[in-house]
């Protein structure tokens, strides 16, 4: 596959298809689903002689090329239309939010600990 195929490839797969979703319709009320989407492309491409100093007359002729491309998708949340009013519903990311309070707790103990060990001993 050429380089400019697998970009056109690329191009192709990030649209703003993968970011809003096909609007739900229900009992008056229509939602828009919408993911954040990111992605990366890159390519080379090299043909030259096999060795340097070989003799260019008759000379085999190296070749290479090579790409690769890559999207993420994650959801953020969706559009809420109700009675003409628009009103943006964030989704909730419950690894990130379980690794924050796991952070948070680990500082608060090390708080802590830096607090009580800073305290002097109680005379008997």
């Amino acid at each position: 596959m050429k380089v400019e195929e697998l970009m056109d490839q690329a191009r192709d797969a990030i649209t703003v298809k993968r970011v809003f979703g096909d609007p739900i319709e229900r009992d008056g009320v229509t939602i828009i689903p919408v993911a954040r989407v990111t992605g990366g492309a890159g390519g080379g491409e090299g043909f030259g002689p096999m060795a340097v100093g070989q003799p260019t007359e008759g000379a085999q002729v190296a070749g290479g090329s090579g790409a690769g491309f890559g999207v993420h998708a994650v959801p953020a949340g969706a559009y809420v239309i109700r009675d003409g009013a628009v009103r943006w519903e964030p989704a909730l990311d419950l690894n990130r939010a379980v690794l924050l309070g796991a952070f948070v707790t680990f500082v608060a103990l090390l708080v802590l600990r830096s607090i009580l060990r800073s305290r002097p001993a109680p005379s008997a």
